[in-house]
Parts: structure tokens; C-alpha cells; sequence
């Protein structure tokens, strides 16, 4: 009887595994983030997440055991659609407000805030920094120019370098990129390239991005793939340098992609029917 028990436990930890394909599971999300679309990883070894739209304006920090422990009111901000989170150097933190789903938006924002996990209280001050992207002169425009909703950007030696995700119908896959400064005020977001991605088992749109601490690797995130790029240099990184796509063999709704330091990612991805809500990692190889 125990071996049988033995070998029906393993068969469902292979099971189980097999789920996530390449990642490694870490953990649960806490039901309050069933929506969540970006994260940083702070030193302590938790995670602060957003949501996006329709959900609070509020920054939630999580451990790698799932439990939330902080919840922060955002001041001077409003969710309109938070989709991701970027860090700088100094521990700010940076919120993407540039959902754009219908490419209608005139309001494009990311706001800057302290440390998150030196904040005391409950509601932390932001500081914004609006942009637009001059290339767009319809709100919204037609069908096959649905290049302006964004998902995904980093921070990077003082400026924000924005991927926007694409919702051409027909569906063309191209993603653009864009430069702003990190600076608070109103900027005209700077066109620096775009990029077609190898198309996986599903469209090639764009759902998260970042830089590794040392800045010698850019990844993209899609709905079970990886862009991965490395050798190149900046600002056009999309066009030069080595380009590497991974399958990562799992097809939920992946949102959010964060390095903890120069090869180890973690990743999470919305809940949907039975699925998502979780909290992964993954390191890159050679």
C-alpha cells in the first residue's frame, strides 16, 4: 500500500510540474491579485504587484510563500490601467499607466514613488510623468493601426523604454518602441524602432519587459514565450545584437516579467477559469 501511495504521489508531482512547463512554480497568489499586471522584486525576498484597470490604486507587497502583507494607497495616482512596474537605482518605483486597449487614450502616464518598503504607513506619494506618442494622430485609428496600447517597459540609465502591444486587426505583430525621460512633466514619447516577434503557438503580442541589473540582457514577455536579447546596443535594441525566443511551454495569461538579479526571472500570470494566479521562476541559460 505505501508504495502504491508512493508512486501516485510522484505521478502527481510530475502531473503538476508538467503544468508549467519550463517555469518553476513558487507560489499562489492571494485572491485580491487575481488581476495582477506588473511587479518589482524588492531585496527582502518579497514582490510588490498592480493591477490593472477597474481595480484599486494601490501597490500590494507579497512573499514568496503567497501571503499578502502590505497594501499601499497610491496618492496623486488613478488606475486607469496599470499593466506594469519598472525600478531604478535609487529603489524608486515606477508604474506604468498606459493601458490603451482600444488605442483611445489621451492621458498615457507613469508615475514615480519612493521605496515602497521604506513607507511606514498606508499610502504612499506619486509624482507624474505624462507622455504621448506623436506618431498617433487618431483616437482611435483605424483597425490595421492599433499600435498604442502597451503592456510592457523598463527603466534604464534615466529614461523608460516602452514596448507597446499590438491590436492590429488584421493582426500584422508588430511592436513598437518607445524612449521618455524619467523626469516628471509632459513629454512627446521618442519613436526609436520596431519589432516583428518570431511567432509561438500564439500571437506575438508583448505583455511585460525587463533589464537585468547589469544591463547586458533585455527579455520580453508574450503568452508563453520569451524574447530574449543580449550583445546589443542601446537605444535600438530591438535591431541589433542576438535575439533569442524561448518556448516556455506554458499558455496561461503570463503579464508580468521581473530579474531578481542577472539570470534568474520570476513571472506571474492572471487568473483565468482554473488557472493563473501564480507566482513563477525561471533562469536563463546559455
Amino acid at each position: 500500500m505505501k508504495k502504491c501511495l508512493l508512486l501516485l504521489l510522484w505521478g502527481t508531482i510530475i502531473s503538476c510540474a508538467s503544468n508549467y512547463g519550463q517555469l518553476t512554480f513558487v507560489t499562489k497568489l492571494p485572491h485580491k491579485l487575481t488581476e495582477n499586471s506588473g511587479m518589482v522584486p524588492a531585496k527582502d525576498s518579497t514582490v510588490w504587484f498592480v493591477m490593472d484597470r477597474g481595480n484599486p490604486d494601490k501597490i500590494y507587497q507579497v512573499n514568496y510563500k503567497g501571503d499578502l502583507l502590505k497594501e499601499l494607497k497610491v496618492k496623486n495616482a488613478k488606475n486607469h490601467d496599470w499593466e506594469d512596474m519598472a525600478r531604478d537605482e535609487n529603489g524608486n518605483v515606477f508604474i506604468g499607466d498606459f493601458g490603451n486597449n482600444n488605442n483611445d487614450r489621451k492621458n498615457l502616464a507613469i508615475y514615480k514613488i519612493p521605496d515602497p518598503n521604506a513607507e511606514k504607513g498606508d499610502d504612499i506619494e506619486a509624482l507624474k510623468i505624462e507622455f504621448k506618442y506623436p506618431e498617433q494622430k487618431d483616437f482611435p485609428p483605424k483597425k490595421n493601426k492599433l499600435l498604442f496600447d502597451a503592456e510592457s517597459f523598463f527603466y534604464y540609465d534615466s529614461n523608460f523604454y516602452i514596448v507597446t502591444k499590438n491590436r492590429t486587426q488584421p493582426f500584422n505583430g508588430e511592436a513598437l518602441l518607445y524612449k521618455v525621460p524619467a523626469i516628471e512633466g509632459k513629454h512627446n514619447a521618442q519613436y526609436i524602432g520596431s519589432f516583428v516577434p518570431p511567432k509561438g503557438k500564439i500571437n506575438g503580442q508583448v505583455t511585460s519587459a525587463d533589464i537585468s541589473p547589469d544591463g547586458k540582457t533585455i527579455v520580453l514577455l508574450g503568452n508563453g514565450t520569451l524574447w530574449v536579447f543580449t550583445n546589443f546596443t542601446m537605444d535600438n535594441f530591438l535591431a541589433s545584437g542576438t535575439l533569442k525566443t524561448i518556448d516556455l511551454g506554458v499558455y496561461t495569461q503570463l503579464e508580468s516579467v521581473s530579474f531578481t538579479n542577472n539570470n534568474t526571472l520570476l513571472l506571474s500570470d492572471e487568473e483565468s477559469g482554473k488557472t493563473g494566479r501564480n507566482l513563477y521562476s525561471f533562469v536563463l541559460g546559455n
